[in-house]
């Protein structure tokens, strides 16, 4: 195997294992820093290896090893010194001795894995971090992606996502955040804030928010690998199975919605042939063990019933637009919020025409949390445009383009508003 394979097959191990090698480890030492930075010895350990020695049978197994005794080996330099001063005795719970932290890591830190990995994800996503650091932490904690990687992923640069990351994690100390999962009386708040992170991550590979691209593939594929990561460790909860149904059905949907110039394509618009039905399938399954689970849909089940009609329509007509708006006025009802009556009013224009459509959204326009969205002109010159009103229509895709960081949107949109410009002269 050559170097640069060796380097690829790392990358791959690492990609896979470093979620339960943080999470155990984390779960011994109960610092996510210092459990990250014993990893990532590892890590090195194999970059400097590997490619001489050739990868290990069980390379997983390799880095566990590898961690546990780069984890013993700081524990019994440390108690060499001065306690007083003793880093690692200070960033320990004070309820656990270091004779029984290295009685666990000598002992092996393969039992309970997959219930370590689910606190660090509640730990990753703890409410005590404001949402940005929930999201970077969470791709590093749980996705092994490096800063570099995120930074990218988002179109930051590496010591802003760096900084983020520090401070998260010195938050999460500052706070005594236990690596433990929540209390019954939390634990549904605290799942919300998990789903609402990888959906944040997917959405931002779905419609990136900047950039030159209408999608970022990476991030989209990495919330669906968190997605069924919960659904895995969390097989009961209908709202990660609802999530994961919403992800896997608007992400079938990749290969359509742009043409082969990377310009974007509207929904009505897809060549439906091109959905990927496997993902449609598993998307509809999620959906369907989701329901069997809810006593109420929550609000990741709920859209994802509303994508499911469009995933079961074969063309734009047979779309069941009714059942639509139903579904968005459901979900307003449980959820209130601007986004939601927002596609519930392009849901009615389907179901009972344009003007219908446009009186919702125009009560809409007040809503300050609508004030800077493009989506909102957007949609309403969309329906000022089918109703012959193309002035108007026209002045909306403009504005809507002057609110959108997406290049690409921001071209459509102005494109859209020159074919109103047009109509307006002929």
């Amino acid at each position: 195997m050559s170097s640069s394979e060796t380097h690829r097959a790392i990358t791959g191990v690492w990609k896979n294992e470093s979620a339960k090698l943080i999470a155990s480890l984390t779960g011994v030492v109960r610092d996510v820093g210092l459990a990250e930075e014993l990893a990532q010895e590892a890590l090195v350990a194999a970059l400097t290896e590997w490619p001489a020695s050739g990868v290990p049978e069980r390379p997983g197994a390799w880095l566990m090893t590898t961690a546990r005794n780069r984890a013993l080996n700081t524990i019994r330099h440390r108690r060499v010194a001065d306690r007083e001063h003793d880093a690692i005795g200070q960033e320990l719970t004070s309820h656990v001795p270091l004779e029984a932290v290295e009685a666990a890591l000598e002992a092996g830190m393969d039992d309970d894995i997959a219930d370590d990995v689910l606190r660090l994800v509640f730990i990753a996503c703890h409410p005590v971090l404001p949402k940005e650091a929930r999201v970077a932490l969470t791709l590093r904690l749980l996705g092994g992606l490096s800063t570099d990687e995120i930074a990218r992923a988002f179109l930051a640069t590496e010591p802003t996502i760096a900084q983020r990351i520090v401070r998260a994690k010195r938050a999460l100390a500052e706070a005594r955040v236990p690596f433990e999962m929540p209390r019954a009386a939390e634990l549904g708040l605290r799942l919300g804030s998990v789903l609402e992170v990888v959906y944040l991550i997917f959405n931002e590979g779905y419609l990136a928010s900047a950039g030159d691209d209408v999608m970022r593939p990476a991030l989209q594929d990495e919330a669906l690998r968190l997605g069924n990561l919960l659904c895995d460790l969390a097989p009961g909860e209908p709202e990660a199975l609802g999530l994961l149904a919403l992800m896997e059905l608007q992400a079938s949907r990749a290969a359509a919605r742009v043409d082969a110039n990377g310009e974007p394509i509207l929904l009505m618009d897809q060549d439906r042939a091109r959905w990927d039905r496997a993902r449609i399938d598993c998307g509809l399954a999620a959906l369907a063990r989701a329901e069997a689970h809810a006593r109420v849909a929550g609000p990741y089940q709920l859209q994802a019933a509303i994508a499911a009609c469009h995933a079961r329509a074969r063309s734009p007509e047979e779309t069941d637009w009714p059942r639509i708006a139903a579904l968005y006025g459901e979900l307003a009802a449980r959820h209130p919020s601007p986004v939601v009556e927002l596609n519930r009013a392009l849901a009615v224009s389907r179901a009972e025409g344009p003007a219908a459509g446009l009186a919702l959204l125009d009560a809409l326009a007040a809503q300050p949390a609508l004030a800077r969205y493009h989506l909102l002109p957007s949609a309403r010159a969309d329906l000022l445009e089918r109703l012959g009103r193309h002035d108007e229509a026209r002045a909306e895709f403009e504005r809507a383009a002057s609110l959108t960081d997406n290049a690409r949107q921001r071209r459509r949109l102005l494109e859209r508003a020159a074919t109103c410009a047009r109509a307006i002269q002929a």
